[in-house]
């Protein structure tokens, strides 16, 4: 009755429906480390430690014998009502956990159960967990022989690998979502999602030729409509341009892809691309409009925006700042992200990086210099040519502003 991992997962609802943390079930004989292991289900409780949790719980020993009454479908209304702000760790463990414990679950509610959990991952900047996650997706897509399934997660996929700089296999994921969904009519917005996702990585890669062909297909195909997929079309006709160093054409396209998508109609998308408008007004050295950008968007944020999104902008304000010559706003800014950026994407967390090296150099903190090197070193040995150009730049302005 009391095996693993069983035992775990009801001694961490019995936990939670309690509002309590592990913090306030720990004491002599129940540190910290070991009760996170038996809700783990790494370690089988002793009969002690179970009349322990009991004790602090209130609760009978039995009750820790007693099935779950987490229902699958149940978890996964709730959490698809859920607001972005009223996401949290515990209520998506909950959901972890009720696809974890259902022995028999239909396949097709299992897949909306991990696809829900994915989101929430991402929701939460949790972006290793949701491509592990989408890799599960991608594995009962395949089973289930549905290839509108197993387009949509690898497009899905291969955007979160994407994210994490992991840009040979998003290429790779946006290459199969292509190949099957190449004759499928249904899901033919999935396709041409994928292909952009592929003229991104492509980017990344340094194959700006074929990703600017790519782009450039997507935004002629969807030229005469508007929505959602012409907004990513022409933000990643954008990022290709600026990759290729022409920031004035990057800043036009991405105005395209405002103009594409209404906040009443997307929300999130309206808030994100804002988000890029402040990336390549900073870029094309406007910079009155990248605080225009940054004034429209943060008091959207507080009502729905996400902890990744809120701490890209805390960083674009301390860049703005900084490339304004406010270099005490732009430390303090800085100094607010904690964990060297863990939230941001790949690309942003070394450009975070290397933003709070150059203050320390102009500061006259020697060590930073090495340190801006390095990541000038792993961007290009990423093949991310055009990141490693802008630090080996900055390097150089740095240098110059000393003198």
């Amino acid at each position: 009755m009391l095996d693993q991992p069983a035992f775990g997962r009801r001694l961490r609802q019995l936990r939670q429906q309690q509002n309590k943390t592990q913090s306030d079930l720990t004491g002599p004989g129940m540190s910290a480390t070991y009760l996170s292991r038996l809700e783990s289900g790494a370690r089988r409780p002793t009969d002690r430690a179970v009349a322990y949790l009991a004790e602090r719980l209130g609760v009978p020993v039995d009750t820790f014998s007693e099935q779950a009454d987490d229902n699958v479908a149940d978890v996964i209304v709730d959490m698809e009502v859920l607001s972005p702000g009223d996401l949290t760790r515990e209520r998506n463990q909950r959901l972890h956990d009720a696809l974890a414990s259902a022995d028999e679950i239909d396949p097709m509610t299992r897949w909306h159960g991990l696809a829900q959990l994915a989101r929430n991952h991402q929701a939460l900047g949790e972006f290793t967990e949701e491509s592990l996650v989408l890799q599960d997706l991608v594995t009962l897509s395949d089973e289930l022989g549905r290839p509108v399934l197993q387009v949509s997660t690898r497009v899905k996929l291969a955007r979160s690998l994407r994210g994490l700089g992991a840009m040979k296999e998003a290429r790779e994921a946006a290459e199969q979502a292509l190949r099957i969904g190449k004759d499928l009519r249904a899901c033919a917005n999935d396709v041409l999602r994928g292909k952009l996702v592929l003229a991104s990585a492509e980017a990344e890669l340094g194959e700006l030729g074929r990703a600017a062909e790519l782009s450039a297909e997507a935004c002629a195909m969807l030229q005469d409509k508007n929505g959602s997929l012409r907004a990513e079309a022409y933000w990643t006709a954008s990022s290709v341009a600026a990759r290729q160093g022409n920031h004035s054409h990057a800043f036009d396209l991405l105005l395209k892809a405002l103009d594409a998508v209404d906040s009443r109609d997307n929300l999130q998308l309206w808030i994100r691309l804002r988000i890029i408008a402040v990336v390549r007004s900073i870029e094309a050295g406007k910079h009155s409009e990248a605080q225009s950008f940054l004034d429209s968007v943060e008091p959207v944020l507080h009502l729905v925006g996400s902890p990744r999104q809120a701490e890209e902008v805390l960083y674009l304000r301390a860049k703005l700042a900084f490339h304004q010559g406010d270099l005490e706003t732009a430390t303090t800014l800085s100094s607010l992200i904690e964990n060297d950026g863990e939230l941001l994407s790949h690309r942003d967390r070394l450009r975070f990086k290397a933003l709070k090296d150059l203050l320390a150099l102009r500061s006259g903190d020697k060590r930073a210099l090495p340190r801006l090197k390095e990541l000038a070193a792993e961007a290009q040995a990423e093949s991310s040519l055009d990141l490693a150009a802008e630090i080996w730049r900055s390097i150089a302005e740095a240098a110059f502003a000393a003198d």
